[in-house]
Parts: C-alpha cells; structure tokens; sequence
C-alpha cells in the first residue's frame, strides 16, 4: 500500500511537469551545462568502480552462468511489460509478457532458463517511458542522471515507475532485495564492455545522440526516427 501511494505521488509530480515540457521550444539537451558535469562524474565512477567490477564479473562468471542471469532479469522485465502492457492497451503484448513471466518463472526456475522462447511467446519489450509515450507525454529534456546515466525526462519517470512495479521491490528480505539490483548494475554494465571500443568523437555526444536515437525507435516499436544532426549520418551510425 505505501508502495502504490509513493508511486501515485510520483505520477502527480511528475506528468504535469512532462506536459510543461511540451509548451517550451525543441532542445533535446537544454541542460547540457549541467548534464555535462554529470557525465564526468559518472565517467569516473565508472572507471574507477563500476567497469572493473564489471570485468571481474565477466572475467569469474562462465557464459552458462551470465547467460543464466540475463535470462533471469529478462523475466523480470517480462512481469514489467505485462503491467505496461495493460496500462497501454496492448492487451496482446501484456498476454505475452504474463505468460512468459508465469512459464520461466516456473518451467524456468525463476528465470534462469528462458523456456517460453522455443514454446513461441516472444518477448514484449515496453516500459512505462513507452506507456507514456503512447498516452502522449513529449519526451522532455534530455538529463544525465548520476550513477544511472543517460534519461529523458519521460524515461526517467518511467525508470521509477518500473522500479516501484519490479519484482524485486516485493521481496521483504532487504538483503537479497539489495544484492539483485547491484548484480542487475553489474550484469548490465558487463554486457556494455563490448560497446566501450565504438565510442568516437566528444564522447558526451556520442552517448547523449545513442541514448535517444536508441530510446526514439524503442518508443515507436522499431521505427527509426533519426532527428538528431550532431552525428554525420554516414559515418557514426554505420560505426555504431
């Protein structure tokens, strides 16, 4: 209960400051002057704590055993889209999002195996940034949040919403709550080791132009709308 009242304040804070957004003229990075510095922040952080972390994590773990992990979260997100799906109308979507949740959950002990793949559910990827999306809220301002990285404004209010509706938030054991989301840090961020070598040029950019290229065609399903002019079309993105 106390769960669902935080997360009701925060949709009233929040979505009338979304839709304020839309008023003001189009800038993807209004906040550039503060984000900048963030991102600096967060580049040493990450040097110094989250990528050698994430290195020993990929360097110890066997693939069966990341493997394992990614699958595990990914049902998680899985329990995540079925409630987005719902909200959004796609009750298709929240079909196939529930009933993988309930089958690995299961068949998949927890996760760990993805065994509704091979049966033919597919994945329904969707959060509530998407959700939002779809009832109409601007993506907003572009905003580098510390030590969780690149957001927009709409993205960054669906992060706390699904946060709030995750699996993990429901487990009354504070320890092993704590421990899932820093493996979730973790695997996550070992899972970009790869992508470290394709930055080029002012690094803030690069990840600023990914991030919402990425988040744009995430929030049209597939669609690519390619509006931001900082990166040369034919050579970046081709590299990217």
């Amino acid at each position: 209960m106390k769960t669902l009242t935080r997360l009701m304040l925060t949709l009233a804070l929040l979505v009338p400051l979304a839709s304020m957004a839309q008023e003001q003229e189009k800038n993807i990075d209004p906040l550039e002057s503060i984000n900048r510095p963030l991102f600096v922040l967060n580049n040493t952080l990450d040097k110094y704590l989250m990528r050698p972390v994430a290195v020993g994590y990929d360097w110890v773990m066997p693939s069966f055993a990341k493997r394992g992990v990614g699958n595990m979260f990914a049902n998680m997100y899985d329990f995540n889209s079925a409630i987005n799906g719902v909200l959004q109308g796609r009750f298709g979507g929240a079909a196939q999002g529930g009933g993988r949740f309930l089958i690995n959950s299961t068949l998949g002990l927890v996760g760990l195996f993805d065994v509704a793949t091979p049966m033919g559910i597919s994945p329904y990827r969707t959060d509530f940034g998407h959700t939002l999306a779809i009832w109409g809220v601007d993506s907003g301002p572009y905003i580098m949040v510390p030590f969780f990285g690149p957001r927009t404004f709409r993205s960054g209010t669906g992060t706390i919403v699904d946060t709030y509706t995750s699996v993990p938030t429901y487990i009354d054991n504070v320890p092993l709550r704590n421990s899932l989301w820093g493996l979730e840090l973790v695997d996550g961020r070992a899972r970009l080791l790869a992508a470290d070598e394709l930055l080029t040029g002012d690094p803030y950019i690069f990840v600023r132009d990914a991030y919402l290229q990425n988040r744009n065609t995430f929030v049209n399903d597939g669609v690519v709308q390619d509006n931001f002019s900082d990166f040369d079309q034919e050579e970046d993105w081709e590299e990217f």
